[in-house]
């Protein structure tokens, strides 16, 4: 057994994937309640590559990869972003040859290696009781692996995306809108001064919320979204028309990272995956930047209109947290401990139609949460719809 000294018990918790601005508080809830109710709470480094890397031997010095959370530690640090945990993309169902722990290479030599018995020999070594890990589909999706493996585990959804299925919201997504429209704002006094388009790049792999929602509440003219391919020909004379009949003589467009053209596919920097098999997004807002200059002419009298074009990428997911990815991860937190007070485990803590509730876990693996198109976004004007508000969640467009 490594030297954790067990209360009531012991709760593990992580974070995985991309940081948000939300984690942190997320992480002082937990450890707050936690050892107020008795128990003990261990936070577990870089996701869930802290546990693949821990070496089950008294001798070894595992500082790296776990430490033993006290209020000190989390109140501080509660009120910042990010994860003072860290984080990585680590899927321990599909290590790489080169990624295998030093002391486990001889075992595990395969190209792509499952490391779970592994992972649940840790977490007895621990001396975890429950497991709490905090992410997107992606790192959850492993929580799911864990809890079918018979592990009791806890899931709370984050993602800037918003895309994590049977939860209006994940911890995040406020920050990022709220981000978005500070800087979009920014950004067009330049624009204006130089009668061009503002194009920005904002995250949305495949849910367009982080788009649809900041032009819905007037940062924008138009967006494109990963759930609708669009015709540069027809967004161009929308982006024209706009800027012509703007007297400030500029017009924005908000572009999803997995937008499309009609008849492409996504756009990725290079060939290379991360450990889910991802590839890394990023260039859609150069080129539609370059095609929207090109085309401009054909609808604004022969005359190319020159082009700002920013990507927000960690503009948005840096700093602190607004007011909603403050208290959202304090309930999430303890919705968490109240399911374990209870004995139950499996589940996934979620927001829905304005109420705080859980969902099982496998949720999350089972189905997709995306735009509906039909519902909320305009395919002929390339904006959302302003209809049909009376009942919706906050965010409007974000229940399944």
């Amino acid at each position: 057994m490594a030297n954790v000294k067990k209360s009531k018990g012991t709760i593990g918790i992580l974070t995985g994937g991309g940081d948000v601005p939300g984690l942190n508080p997320a992480i002082r809830a937990v450890t707050f309640r936690a050892l107020r109710e008795g128990y003990q709470v261990v936070g577990i480094r870089r996701g869930w590559g802290g546990l693949v890397d821990v070496v089950r031997s008294e001798d070894y010095d595992n500082s790296n990869n776990f430490q033993v959370l006290t209020e000190e530690i989390v109140n501080r640090a509660g009120r910042t972003g990010g994860t003072f945990l860290h984080t990585s993309r680590t899927n321990p169902s599909k290590i790489s040859k080169s990624s295998v722990p030093e002391h486990l290479k001889e075992r595990f030599q395969d190209e792509k290696n499952d490391l779970t018995e592994e992972m649940l020999k840790n977490l007895d070594w621990l001396g975890i009781d429950y497991l709490i890990p905090i992410g997107g589909d992606d790192t959850l999706s492993y929580g799911v692996r864990l809890y079918k493996e018979g592990f009791k585990v806890i899931a709370i959804p984050k993602t800037m995306d918003n895309d994590v299925p049977g939860t209006d919201y994940c911890i995040g997504f406020s920050t990022c809108v709220t981000r978005t429209i500070q800087l979009t704002n920014s950004l067009r006094t330049s624009a204006g001064s130089h009668e061009r388009f503002l194009i920005l790049e904002v995250f949305g792999r495949y849910a367009g919320f982080t788009a649809l929602l900041p032009t819905m509440a007037g940062a924008a003219h138009r967006c494109v979204i990963p759930e609708y391919k669009f015709n540069i020909e027809h967004l161009t004379e929308l982006m024209v028309f706009d800027r012509n009949r703007n007297p400030s003589k500029y017009s924005v467009l908000l572009v999803s990272e997995g937008a499309m053209y009609e008849g492409g596919e996504m756009v990725f920097q290079d060939r290379s995956t991360d450990a889910f098999g991802h590839a890394k997004l990023g260039g859609i807002g150069d080129l539609v930047s370059v095609e929207l200059k090109d085309h401009s002419a054909e609808y604004n009298n022969g005359k190319k209109i020159d082009v700002i074009n920013q990507k927000l990428g960690y503009m948005v997911r840096g700093g602190d947290p607004d007011a909603i990815d403050s208290i959202v991860p304090m309930a999430f937190g303890n919705l968490a401990l109240d399911l374990m007070l209870k004995g139950i485990s499996g589940r996934l803590v979620v927001l829905r139609n304005g109420r705080y509730d859980n969902m099982p876990i496998d949720v999350v693996t089972s189905t997709k949460k995306l735009v509906n198109v039909e519902r909320y976004y305009n395919t002929e004007r390339l904006r959302p719809f302003y209809h049909t508000f009376e009942m919706q969640p906050l965010f409007i467009m974000t229940s399944d």
